[in-house]
């Protein structure tokens, strides 16, 4: 690993236009944060209300704070002051939290992603497509006017077999594709693809990757 700059300026290269890097830096300290930033970056991604708050406090406020870890809907008013997107809509009754809390804080509106669940594992959060499908075609976001829906968010499953996470990329692409023409005309966002796997991510239509051991090192639990 060279310095955290080194490594940005590696990543960055590697992105084409139009892909937005998320720098994900849950349970690395302030100071490499801060290394970052001074290396250009400005979108950094967490999956700790808390953690996210504390950072925030220590660090320059034009950084832009992403969400993209399981969000708990009890969590969810530490956050929304100040959060600029929230990668991990999981559910009803997260969306309906995160409108609620925006009406309390006095936003107008908090960009989102719903999190669809690709991936072999069970483990992984995330709407199926026809659960995410009937929530939609019932017009139960109507009901949510605090909710800018900016498009979709997924894993692939955490295996060796490449095609594999190439299939699971590519179904989130035509999920987001479909939803777009369908119901969400103004989607402009697939967030998908990590450290292992964000190549083959781009190469089926990501345009933000969400990127950690690459940039930081491993991360101290």
């Amino acid at each position: 690993m060279g310095t955290i700059a080194d490594n940005l300026a590696r990543i960055r290269a590697t992105l084409p236009a139009g892909v937005e890097l998320v720098a994900v830096s849950k349970f690395h300290p302030a100071e490499a944060l801060r290394e970052a930033y001074d290396a250009g970056q400005r979108l950094f991604g967490e999956s700790r209300p808390q953690e996210m708050a504390a950072k925030r406090a220590e660090l320059p406020e034009d950084i832009e704070w992403h969400m993209v870890g399981h969000l708990q809907t009890n969590k969810v008013k530490t956050i929304i002051p100040f959060v600029s997107l929230i990668h991990s809509v999981d559910s009803p009754r997260l969306a309906e939290a995160i409108d609620r809390e925006a009406a309390r804080a006095e936003r107008a509106s908090v960009d989102v992603l719903f999190e669809v669940h690709v991936a072999q594992e069970e483990s992984k959060f995330g709407w199926s497509g026809d659960e995410l499908e009937r929530f939609l075609r019932e017009r139960r976001l109507e009901a949510l006017p605090h909710l800018r829906v900016r498009g979709l968010m997924g894993m692939a499953s955490l295996t060796d077999d490449r095609a594999q996470i190439e299939r699971e990329f590519e179904t989130l692409r035509r999920t987001f594709d479909s939803f777009r023409e369908r119901y969400l005309p103004q989607i402009d966002t697939l967030s998908m693809g990590m450290s292992g796997d964000y190549p083959a991510a781009v190469a089926h239509g990501a345009t933000m990757v969400r990127v950690g051991s690459l940039i930081f090192g491993q991360r101290n639990y």
